[in-house]
């Protein structure tokens, strides 16, 4: 089965959001732009928080995989974007996640910070949860460990639950729709490589791609729900192919 790398938001989730986005972004930036950056600072905004939610479900079903830190490591960079230190931010992040990733009994304490500080925005509050549905889909499928979590987390954010559905099936069903390339020309094809490339160069032109069709926080601006649809159906794509060339020469 192939699966979902690096998409934020689904289809359901951007109509809900998609008059309020770019506010969503520009309210982000002006937020923190005079944050003095330090690992209590961001740890107690609600990016930090968010960040610590997130490394739960990376992690609930035991391990951290290869395409979930793809995922988590481009999350580190659109997210450090908004601060004054993207560098500085980023590394913080990254200590912030691998210290919470182990940590199992502050889910729900957590989950309740971030609705405490996002509770007014509930456009904030459905792009997290969109967020962190599709992380736990990145490996193609959603552990009974992960879903604990996910519910666990919508309901301290108290999200209608109709909605975490709606966003928890269109992650599904795209999942169950994804189909792989033809062949492996296709394959290389789509990556824009040789047979005879190295698989570090595969990779490389992998994750360009990935990054070129993520519809990230910065990009989604002004964006309509097609460009969604687009970036969604094309990262799946490139990630089939990937994958196929990886298990060709496995």
């Amino acid at each position: 089965m192939s699966t979902i790398l690096l998409i934020i938001l689904v289809i359901g989730v951007f109509l809900y959001l998609s008059k309020g986005y770019k506010t969503y972004t520009v309210n982000y930036e002006e937020q923190f732009k005079n944050l003095s950056v330090s690992k209590d600072a961001i740890e107690r905004s609600e990016l930090g928080v968010f960040v610590s939610l997130a490394a739960k479900v990376a992690k609930a079903d035991g391990k951290v995989d290869a395409l979930e830190a793809e995922l988590i490591g481009n999350m580190f960079t659109d997210v450090s974007r908004v601060f004054p230190e993207p560098e500085k931010t980023r590394e913080i992040l990254k200590q912030i996640f691998d210290e919470q990733k182990d940590i199992t009994n502050n889910i729900e304490s957590l989950a309740q910070i971030l609705q405490k500080l996002i509770v007014r925005d509930k456009n904030k509050q459905i792009q997290m949860m969109g967020f962190l549905i599709q992380l736990a889909f990145v490996d193609g499928k959603v552990s009974k460990a992960e879903e604990h979590i996910l519910i666990t987390i919508a309901e301290s954010l108290q999200i209608d639950p109709d909605i975490y559905h709606k966003i928890f099936d269109q992650f599904e069903s795209m999942i169950k729709n994804t189909h792989p390339q033809a062949s492996i020309d296709d394959a290389y094809k789509l990556l824009g490589v040789n047979p005879n490339d190295s698989l570090e160069t595969v990779k490389k032109a992998y994750r360009k791609l990935v990054r070129e069709y993520h519809p990230d926080i910065i990009k989604a601006q002004g964006k309509d729900e097609n460009y969604l649809k687009e970036a969604t159906e094309k990262t799946q794509e490139i990630n089939s192919a990937y994958e196929m060339i990886k298990n060709a020469r496995s």
